[in-house]
């Protein structure tokens, strides 16, 4: 594959392009008989994982949207591209590097407080800063591996293990047990009651290993379970 790239990563980011970009995942390996995932199957032919190698990286991207909203997510995750990182090389100025695991170990609660991150989140982010060198080479492991050190943070659970390996690993098996709204998805769609629990869902894919999360992205394509009351609204810590 071929591509341009700048800076010190350069070389790196080239070398690893076809990866990143899905190019090394193999939806063919996922064959099945069942009518409503094979057709969707057939219909996403393109829908790949891509693996990024960057386990840090994608870690703090899952801490960050831990139990909040979209919205609030997002907020907080631009709020941490501006003040931990730095431009990226290159002739687009408006890209910016990840967030700089040396900042976050060393940054004040405060700093996280004004970004729409609370003490929890923000508390994580630094203990995992410190020791991003070592997250880093979980990229090396196997993803149960690399899952099993990643329980050992406190705060850090299946569905943040599942949000950072899927990207790091490309693994297509990984299930975010625990989000708000997959378990009803997964379960509506596969047997038209409108809510479910991670036990049913996780049921329900097991079929499907080492492809439950390729399953799981390919039955979000169908959208939402049906609605019932209103949507979570996004809070506003910073005012606090």
């Amino acid at each position: 594959m071929i591509g341009d790239a700048w800076g010190a990563g350069a070389a790196w980011l080239l070398d690893r392009l076809g990866a990143i970009t899905g190019l090394e995942d193999d939806p063919d390996a996922f064959q099945t008989d069942d009518p409503i995932i094979s057709e969707l199957h057939r219909r996403n032919r393109g829908m790949r994982f891509g693996r990024t190698g960057l386990v840090f990286d994608s870690l703090i991207a899952g801490i960050v949207r831990q139990k909040v909203t979209a919205q609030e997510a997002s907020s907080a995750m631009h709020g941490l591209y501006r003040r931990f990182t730095d431009p990226a090389p290159g002739p687009n100025q408006r890209l910016r590097m990840p967030p700089d695991p040396e900042r976050l170990a060393e940054a004040p609660y405060w700093e996280f407080h004004d970004l729409h991150l609370e003490k929890r989140r923000a508390d994580l982010i630094t203990r995992v800063a410190v020791d991003h060198s070592k997250i880093d080479r979980l990229s090396d492991l196997i993803p149960c591996e690399a899952a099993a050190i990643l329980h050992r943070y406190q705060g850090i659970g299946e569905w943040t293990i599942a949000e950072t390996l899927a990207p790091s690993h490309g693994d297509p098996d990984q299930v975010a047990v625990g989000d708000f709204h997959l378990k009803h998805m997964v379960v509506y769609h596969l047997t038209g009651r409108p809510r479910g629990t991670d036990d049913e869902m996780l049921e329900l894919l097991e079929p499907f290993r080492p492809h439950r999360g390729r399953v799981a992205r390919l039955i979000h394509t169908l959208g939402h379970e049906p609605k019932y009351g209103p949507r979570a609204a996004p809070r506003d810590i910073t005012g606090i």
